[in-house]
């Protein structure tokens, strides 16, 4: 008899049942795992690490595979408004029953085993895609990559997007230290595609060890931005006049580029044409990343929460809205940098709303209050109990042709979208 027979109540009781919500390790995945799979058939598999960019490749892969006419598995984390989204097949979210079904098998595999709620989930998307046969499955790292969850599981390729400061509670402080727990993902005599224009040297070293042979961004393969659209090259492939990515920002075009690097490199095992990669380039979605809602005023959504991704921000508000006023509906983690997040926004933005997160991880406002007297930023207004009241009072500031940017954590976006996606 299952222990529940609805998705939110198993995710409730995910959410009590390990006494660590954090708690990165791969003895009990492992342990489950290969109780649920004694004989496992593994579909050929990308593991897709980094600090920003991990979601903007995976979705680029689906929709190239999936133009190809594969059979795409996609696992990512953190989902935006449903859990469901996590695990995709071809783009579609699977449906609740299948993922409870997959939680009841994962719940009588483990026996005694203690199993946390991303490892939960991260079973739930190996199990489900195995049954579905996939043809290719994509994982997204969680956190870091040595001890994260999927790397249970040995990659056919794998990718590191970028590497950069952030989770410093559990990776390090320093690039070199982030380096090696993004490595973690690395096998012997199996590539890995570098999507950092340029890694910490722990990278190579790490890689060296491992006996990971590694395709770097300006070494392996480049990339050349013109007004026709961009050009690809590596040793063994040259793609001329590829049309622009549909995921916005300059950004995404090494998100592309990396991830046409790992196609080519996987073309033995799964031949993608030509006409699926310029498809795929045009048809990738992904909530939540420079996601322009043409409400009024238009309203941006962007996930981004360290100095690295509001970076990129600052460079495509600069670039798309030099002539409008912002208002930033914010709030942060207590864990992320917000020094830096304020260093390179504060020039940008006209008005600061502070939104308050139903997170104990959050800042809270007298913290957030200091920290904008600290770097004298004075045009903040704080103290609203919800989301809803303080995106509303953005909305009454701002002008027609003003810009709402909603940003600094994934839970911003997620509320925004649970609350007003189905009216737009």
């Amino acid at each position: 008899m299952a222990r529940f027979n609805t998705l939110q109540t198993w995710l409730d009781w995910q959410e009590q049942f390990h006494p660590r919500p954090i708690d990165l390790g791969l003895d009990r995945a492992t342990q489950v795992f290969k109780r649920l799979y004694p004989s496992y058939n593994k579909p050929l598999t990308i593991i897709v690490g980094g600090t920003n960019g991990k979601g903007s490749c995976v979705a680029f892969l689906e929709a190239i595979y999936k133009a190809q006419g594969y059979k795409v598995g996609t696992y990512t984390s953190p989902h935006i408004v449903h859990y469901r989204e996590r695990i995709k097949i071809n783009g579609v979210p699977t449906d609740d029953q299948l993922i409870c079904n997959s939680f009841e098998r994962i719940d009588n595999a483990r026996e005694t085993t203690s199993v946390s709620y991303f490892e939960f989930g991260t079973l739930a998307a190996l199990d489900i895609f195995s049954r579905a046969k996939v043809d290719i499955q994509l994982l997204e790292v969680g956190l870091g990559g040595r001890l994260d969850a999927v790397n249970i599981i040995d990659a056919d390729l794998s990718i590191i997007t970028s590497i950069a400061i952030d989770h410093v509670n559990w990776l390090g402080n320093t690039r070199d230290s982030i380096a090696v727990e993004k490595a973690g993902i690395f096998r012997a005599n199996t590539p890995s595609v570098i999507g950092d224009g340029n890694p910490p040297a722990r990278l190579f070293s790490t890689a060296k060890e491992k006996q990971t042979p590694l395709l770097c961004l300006n070494k392996a393969f480049e990339y050349q931005i013109n007004s026709h659209g961009w050009h690809w090259k590596s040793s063994i492939q040259t793609y001329e006049n590829l049309p622009a990515p549909n995921l916005m920002g300059e950004h995404q075009f090494n998100n592309a580029s990396t991830i046409l690097m790992a196609i080519t490199q996987l073309q033995s095992f799964l031949p993608v044409q030509r006409q699926a990669i310029e498809y795929g380039l045009q048809d990738t979605q992904l909530r939540g990343r420079f996601q322009l809602i043409n409400s009024s005023p238009q309203v941006l959504l962007e996930v981004g929460h360290n100095p690295q991704a509001v970076q990129k921000l600052s460079e495509y508000l600069k670039k798309q809205f030099s002539h409008r006023k912002i208002h930033a509906v914010f709030s942060i983690m207590r864990d992320k940098d917000i020094n830096g997040v304020l260093d390179i926004m504060k020039s940008l933005i006209d008005r600061w709303f502070i939104s308050p997160l139903d997170s104990p991880r959050a800042l809270t406002d007298d913290a957030m209050q200091a920290t904008f007297k600290q770097k004298k930023i004075d045009n903040v207004v704080l103290g609203f109990q919800s989301f809803k009241e303080t995106f509303s009072a953005a909305k009454v500031a701002a002008a027609k042709e003003d810009i709402i940017l909603v940003f600094g954590s994934f839970y911003l976006v997620s509320e925004y979208l649970a609350e007003f996606e189905d009216r737009q």
